[in-house]
């Protein structure tokens, strides 16, 4: 298991810095490794950001100094989705089958997490989302006929998507952790866009499914000083409250996305104004 910490960068030090620094501190580009579990502690309300693809064997969630507790999910709670082949994912000695697409919620107080794989040709590639928590929910596996589906957009706009929730208040308890996937049609570009901000919570972005050659342009920064990141498949963004999050891509994605902080209401942004855009 590797792990890395990020710190926490204000608006005012963000936009000084240039394409090298922005990736440094927000862009997380290496969330898969073939045989691994691997990291991100985020000081953005301490949340943890990582993935595992496990090949021959399964492999553990251990806890780290970092964490501070006997086992990871001491005092956390964790949601994991894959993006990769079919999988199985162990809690305490229940076994949930996790295909394509398939979320799992984790509450607090589990012991013993292990990921594998079906096939070692085909692994699984477990994205996971681990916030602090203060109560012990129910594990639950939702998968995309569960999900809350949402139909958005327009062809006029280009941003015809379809938004799935899969941890959120109407499907499966958390305590804070909120999280979901989002597809873009064929021929659309846009996500997010009208942009919003909410700093309330905070939110990690990982964008999949996309071809070798395409790209999306994250927005970033507060809306009088964006700024932009250019990202490839299976890397991930942190999104501070303060920081609007769209994106623009060159062909087609989807992303996942989750939030963490002091509310769980959806709809609670903060939108910015087009012509106040910079």
């Amino acid at each position: 298991m590797t792990i890395e910490i990020r710190q926490v960068c204000s608006p005012a030090e963000t936009k000084s810095f240039d394409t090298k620094e922005l990736r440094e501190n927000y862009l997380l580009k290496d969330v898969f490794q073939d045989g691994d579990v691997t990291m991100v502690y985020s000081h953005l309300d301490r949340t943890i950001v990582g993935g595992a693809v496990p090949t021959d064997s399964g492999l553990a969630l251990t806890s780290c100094k970092q964490v501070g507790s006997a086992n990871f999910l001491d005092r956390r709670e964790i949601g994991i989705i894959n993006i990769g082949g079919a999988g199985t994912v162990t809690a305490d000695g229940e076994v949930f089958e996790i295909d394509a697409l398939d979320c799992l919620y984790l509450p607090m107080g589990i012991e013993a997490v292990t990921f594998a794989s079906n096939s070692a040709a085909t692994p699984a590639r477990f994205y996971f989302i681990s916030s602090p928590a203060h109560h012990a929910y129910k594990a639950r596996k939702i998968t995309p006929d569960d999900a809350n589906k949402l139909e958005l957009g327009s062809q006029s706009d280009a941003n015809v998507r379809v938004l799935r929730q899969y941890i959120h208040p109407d499907v499966c308890d958390s305590c804070q952790l909120v999280m979901g996937v989002t597809t873009i049609a064929e021929g659309s570009i846009w996500n997010t866009m009208p942009c919003h901000t909410h700093d309330r919570r905070s939110e990690v972005y990982l964008y999949f499914d996309m071809a070798k050659d395409t790209r999306v342009f994250h927005l970033m920064g507060e809306p009088t000083e964006t700024r932009h990141l250019v990202v490839a498949s299976e890397q991930a963004i942190l999104s501070p409250g303060w920081s609007i999050h769209s994106g623009a891509g060159t062909g087609r994605y989807s992303f996942i996305w989750s939030m963490a902080g002091d509310n769980q209401d959806f709809t609670d942004m903060d939108f910015a104004a087009m012509d106040a855009l910079r």
